[in-house]
């Protein structure tokens, strides 16, 4: 036992009368896992007590016993059980079952990448588990290797529900992010709401990393690696192990769509598609049967019958469960005995449609479809030319017109019968003929958000391009557009649609977005302000103006000058900065010679203060003569500078 061990002051103790603490197993963030035993069932379990630093925190008491709840729910083979939950004194703690083996992610450090069959033995388990998760309402919301457990004997469970939530609760709370970074889903980055189809991404993850050895994506800070979740695909894991089968890239690619809509809906679609491809590789996951200790396993083949074989389980190092293509005698015999009968069944079905086919001939050619006509097709040709075309086959043409983007005004878009389809001589076939784009009424878009604006301008199937034009404007939002434009597809003058306009679908639409006001740099220094503004967008002129200052200390910046042109500014247009000499200087005014009252009359009327002898105050003012003065007169100086007098007596 190490020094940790024996220093831990819950190895030893009695929990609530019952679990007698043996060994520390694990310790992670929110608990440690210890193997205890309940006395009063005489058996080993996996007892996880709350830090105790945590204990007065609601919100961590509630995910606490938000996964005894949680997994209490469940009874499935492929979740580690919860058997009760309680509190012993000040200490929250769970009861699960005891499961000896390592994790996923110990295994994934052993070998760095697993075999096909290891994978698809260890994420059939997942999906089972985690669909039962999904069927009663539960979201995982945490599901990464740490949390799958590879038991000795061969059992494969997926624990810790510390984190899941109800599928009707999901909102966007302080609890959003709560997740591992390396495995959270787009939406949790970017909206904070979860559902299965967020555990499905990570499971989409999880099967990259064990295919291919290492994550998806990888940088130095967290935010970092959610910002590629939110904007990058996940690449195929055959990139990086050649030896993945395309159907599991598919399989990849297809939990891990950026789009949650886009992704299976839940663990049990996504384990359906899963037991698809493993018929298709003809490589199947072992079924262990748990029993009783010393007991023997016995191993299902393919089609879920017993081969009767048994296995002797053996403790030690887990390495995944064995995986095996191989067959015994008697299921081949079956399927050997299944593609006989389907093979003798296809015969007769031969048999019976020659015969038919045979009998029905002269009917085809006298009343039947022999008789009829095939419509032709007209596409791409105009009304008259169509007509033209039906009547040389004995059919009558109608025409009706239809908006289409695709087709010519004036050329045929498609006929109803389709071509091909066979009809009694002077049949009528309507040709609907394009009318070219059709006509859409788009809302204003003056102070819509950029995006509302392309979802409105997408709804009515006009394009707009990828980036879109900004200015700062201090009166409007950032992010909302300013003036919007369209260039018909046609040619001509663009439209404004500010206000809102009536164009064609296929219209190129221009937006003119806001980024609020400049950034206000009075005050900075010039190397901060220099960076705020680049950061904004706008460059910075190496060439700086200066301007006295009395409100801004020498050496920051004063404000930056105006645009030549007319109009705000706008990203990549350059700015100069202003910057401050300080306070304004004036000329002190010479009053030697003056007398007392004059001399200070003269100073404060040009923004000086005066100071002398305050003895000269009781002497009559015209018996005074200022003699000298500090500073000198003609010297520059701040306004408020305080000028000293030199007084004498005079008479």
């Amino acid at each position: 036992m190490s020094m940790s061990q024996q220093t831990d002051p819950l190895i030893g103790r009695l929990v609530d009368q019952r679990y007698r603490v043996r060994a520390r197993i694990a310790r992670g963030g929110m608990a440690t896992v210890y193997v205890a035993t309940d006395l009063r069932l005489e058996r080993r379990v996996a007892l996880k007590v709350m830090h105790g630093h945590l204990s007065d925190d609601s919100v961590f008491q509630s995910r606490f016993i938000q996964e005894a709840r949680s997994a209490a729910r469940l009874a499935d083979p492929h979740v580690v059980n919860v058997f009760d939950q309680g509190q012993d004194g000040e200490m929250a703690y769970l009861v699960m079952e005891y499961l000896p083996g390592i994790t996923l992610r110990e295994l994934l450090r052993e070998q760095k990448r697993l075999t096909i069959p290891q994978t698809i033995t260890i994420m059939d388990a997942i999906l089972s588990g985690l669909a039962a998760a999904h069927r009663a309402g539960i979201v995982h919301r945490d599901v990464k290797p740490e949390n799958v457990l590879l038991a000795e004997d061969g059992r494969i469970k997926i624990g810790d529900f510390g984190l899941a939530r109800a599928t009707t609760a999901n909102t966007a709370t302080g609890q959003m992010l709560l997740g591992t970074i390396a495995y959270l889903a787009p939406e949790l980055v970017t909206r904070g709401t979860a559902d299965a189809r967020s555990d499905i991404y990570a499971l989409g993850i999880l099967l990259y990393e064990m295919l291919a050895g290492e994550q998806p994506y990888k940088g130095e800070q967290p935010m970092q690696i959610a910002y590629q979740h939110a904007t990058d695909s996940v690449p195929r894991p055959s990139a990086k192990n050649p030896g993945v089968p395309e159907q599991l890239d598919e399989l990849v690619l297809w939990a891990t769509e950026r789009e949650p809509d886009e992704r299976p809906l839940d663990a049990k679609v996504m384990l359906d598609r899963l037991r698809e491809i493993e018929r298709e590789l003809g490589v199947y996951p072992q079924v262990v049967r748990t029993a009783p200790a010393g007991a023997h396993e016995i191993v299902s083949d393919d089609d879920g019958s017993g081969s009767g074989e048994v296995t002797k389980l053996m403790p030690g190092t887990f390495t995944a469960p064995p995986v095996t293509t191989d067959v015994d005698n008697a299921t081949r015999l079956r399927r050997q005995s299944r593609r006989n009968r389907t093979r003798g069944a296809w015969l007769v079905m031969l048999v019976i449609a020659l015969a038919a086919l045979a009998g029905g001939a002269g009917w085809w050619f006298g009343s039947g479809p022999g008789s009829l006509v095939a419509v032709p097709d007209v596409r791409g040709l105009s009304f008259v030319e169509a007509q033209d075309a039906l009547v040389a086959q004995g059919l009558q043409a109608t025409e009706s017109g239809e908006s289409s983007l695709d087709v010519q005004e004036g050329l045929t878009i498609r006929t109803d019968p389709d071509p091909g389809a066979r009809l009694d001589r002077e049949a009528v076939v309507t040709v609907y003929v394009s009318r070219g784009p059709a006509e859409v009424s788009i809302p204003a878009l003056s102070g819509q958000t950029e995006e509302a604006a392309r979802e409105l301008l997408r709804q009515n199937v006009v394009a707009v391009a990828d980036q879109a034009e900004a200015e700062f404007d201090p009166d409007v939002a950032a992010g909302t557009v300013i003036r919007a434009s369209v260039q018909p597809a046609a040619g001509g003058d663009p439209v404004d649609c500010s206000e809102g306009c009536l164009v064609r679908q296929g219209d190129a639409a221009t937006l003119l977005v806001s980024r609020g006001a400049v950034p206000e740099v009075s005050g900075m220094s010039v190397e901060r302000a220099t960076r705020t503004l680049t950061d904004a967008g706008l460059e910075v002129s190496e060439e700086n103006r200066t301007d006295a200052s009395t409100r801004i200390a020498q050496g920051d910046v004063i404000g930056i000058l105006g645009r030549d042109e007319d109009g705000n500014w706008r990203p990549g247009d350059v700015v100069t900065l202003i910057v401050s000499t300080g306070p304004p200087l004036f000329e002190v005014p010479d009053v030697v010679g003056q007398t007392r009252d004059a001399a200070a009359e003269t100073l404060r009327g040009a923004g000086f203060e005066v100071s002398y002898s305050a003895l000269w105050n009781i002497w009559p003012d015209g018996l005074t003569k200022v003699t000298a003065q500090d500073p000198a007169g003609g010297s520059m100086h701040v306004r408020g500078t305080t000028i000293t007098l030199q007084i004498t007596a005079t008479g």
